[in-house]
């Protein structure tokens, strides 16, 4: 038996679980049972979905530019082009997912997507007009990655429509743009279609350019045999060997001056190395011009592909 005041209680919450089980009965209640269930499921999904992809894709590109091969050259070139092709594939996988979740909800709502596709055709059309940039950003941005002009890493100069120039290490490629950082730290963000030449100064190899400007009067065989010499010792200074792909090459006498004669040196390394290496035959060029006397001017050096 119980008391007056707990009939009431007991009441009121069989009159609470009545409602609630006739709530779940109608037909909002079935379909957030249901339908309203998927689509949260869904949209849960989705989010949980696109932290992996974008964390696989991560995980690979630092794997890669981790892994160990015995060919120096080989191993930048390939990674660099499986980084920037695992950006594409992570970013288009993420578009495809998004567009199926999208169909999917819309069929869940009840919205008729068949009869969407000639609309949406339409749309596309019109679309397709004025979005012509983008989908020359695409289209560009394909054929960057496919064609491998450059990858994460190379540094690179772009010139892109009006003559402008752009140059730093590659940081990102995706389908639509390219991102550089140049040497004063500032990011360009090229988009893909504005691209009118790609000059890859770190594909394969690089080539270290130095001139070297002596007096007219100078000896230039004693020249010549000094800087033979700083060939050889390029071979075995501290670090430098690594950065070589073979011994600096004496090209003799590069022009003529009314007071100087200019001769160069060139030499095959590492890709993206080319600057370092000016930087350090330079020093070793004025070390032993100074020990044998010769006087030099200001020297320039250049550094191409």
């Amino acid at each position: 038996m119980t008391s007056d005041t707990e009939t009431p209680d007991i009441r009121n919450l069989a009159a609470f679980g009545d409602s609630w089980h006739g709530f779940w009965q109608n037909s909002l209640g079935h379909w957030l049972a249901t339908k309203g269930l998927h689509i949260l499921l869904v949209l849960v999904f989705v989010v949980i979905a696109t932290r992996v992809i974008r964390y696989v894709a991560k995980r690979i590109s630092n794997r890669l530019s981790r892994v160990d091969d015995s060919d120096a050259v080989v191993r930048s070139e390939s990674v660099k082009h499986r980084q920037a092709l695992a950006s594409v594939i992570s970013s288009v996988a993420i578009a495809v997912l998004y567009v199926m979740v999208a169909v999917d909800i819309a069929n869940q709502l009840g919205l008729p997507v068949g009869s969407l596709v000639a609309p949406a055709a339409v749309l596309g059309a019109a679309l397709g007009f004025g979005a012509q940039r983008i989908v020359q950003d695409l289209l560009s941005g394909f054929f960057v990655i496919t064609e491998k002009q450059y990858g994460f890493g190379d540094l690179v100069e772009l010139t892109v429509n009006g003559g402008g120039t752009a140059q730093g290490t590659v940081e990102d490629v995706t389908l639509r743009v390219t991102k550089l950082r140049t040497a004063d730290g500032e990011m360009y963000t090229v988009p893909n279609g504005q691209i009118v030449k790609a000059l890859n100064l770190s594909k394969d190899w690089a080539r270290a350019v130095v001139d070297v400007p002596v007096p007219a009067s100078a000896d230039l065989n004693h020249v010549n045999e000094v800087l033979r010499a700083v060939s050889g010792d390029a071979m075995k200074a501290d670090g430098l060997p690594d950065l070589l792909l073979d011994e600096p090459s004496l090209m003799g006498v590069d022009s003529i001056e009314l007071d100087t004669v200019n001769l160069q040196m060139v030499a095959r390394t590492l890709p993206g190395k080319q600057f370092e290496v000016s930087r350090r035959l330079r020093s070793l060029i004025v070390d032993a011009l100074r020990r044998e006397g010769i006087a030099t001017k200001a020297m320039a050096g250049a550094s191409r592909n």
